[in-house]
């Protein structure tokens, strides 16, 4: 087993140019003031928001992320494709499986601590390659973070492992193989920002992959990447 990495995705820019008109554009209202003993009028600050207010609009931008998630699902749904989460990827009672494994993990290294930059103080890949087999063949849509093999100002890369958070693979352990997607992409991309997360939208099978980073169960034939926006 080895240690892992990961991110993004590309948005159209829109220039929008202005023509000259004959009428000039309005000026912004001045900001009200109020007259100062020592000096020039000073601004009149803003009252800091309520706890309501507050609240009021985080429910509005959950609402708007709400509806701006439906919408994708409509979009995915007309072409054939379902919008899935990282735990879709587990087979019923993975967890479990999971979490027994990390804890005799953790009493081996009690029982035999490792020195800190020693040859054994390396990410171990812990979990399983049960996938869920429903999935073999489907038309999907996934979030998460970019781990190329490769990766320079001018790398052209076409396989990856796609993961799901920032720094698996990287600065640290790679995520269980079920939770770990190989990605193949018929036509080079240019990876910026590993940092961005990024939609992953492509084929994906029960098909194991091993590589220097890490062992994935999934395997992704890509056929588009978009940057994920929160």
């Amino acid at each position: 087993m080895k240690p892992i990495t990961a991110a993004f995705l590309s948005l159209a820019l829109v220039a929008c140019g202005a023509a000259g008109t004959d009428t000039a554009e309005a000026a912004p209202p001045a900001a009200k003031t109020v007259p100062s003993a020592s000096g020039p009028a000073r601004p009149v600050a803003k009252p800091a928001q309520t706890a309501e207010e507050r609240a009021a609009a985080r429910a509005e931008k959950a609402a708007q992320r709400a509806a701006e998630r439906k919408k994708m699902d409509e979009d995915l749904a007309a072409r054939g494709v379902k919008r899935i989460g990282w735990e879709d990827l587990m087979p019923e009672g993975e967890n479990e499986r999971l979490a027994q494994m990390y804890q005799a993990q953790m009493a081996m290294l009690f029982s035999s601590p490792v020195a800190e930059g020693g040859a054994g103080d390396v990410g171990i890949q812990i979990g399983t390659f049960n996938t869920v087999k429903e999935l073999n063949g489907k038309k999907i849509m996934i979030p998460g973070y970019t781990v190329p093999f490769e990766f320079g100002p001018d790398a052209q890369i076409k396989e990856f492992l796609l993961v799901p958070q920032f720094g698996q693979c990287l600065h640290n352990p790679p995520p269980p193989p079920n939770q770990t997607i190989f990605v193949m992409a018929d036509k080079a991309i240019k990876m910026k920002d590993l940092a961005q997360a990024v939609w992953i939208e492509g084929t994906i099978y029960t098909q194991i992959q091993e590589s220097e980073l890490a062992d994935a169960a999934y395997t992704i034939k890509l056929d588009r990447i978009t940057e994920y926006t929160y």
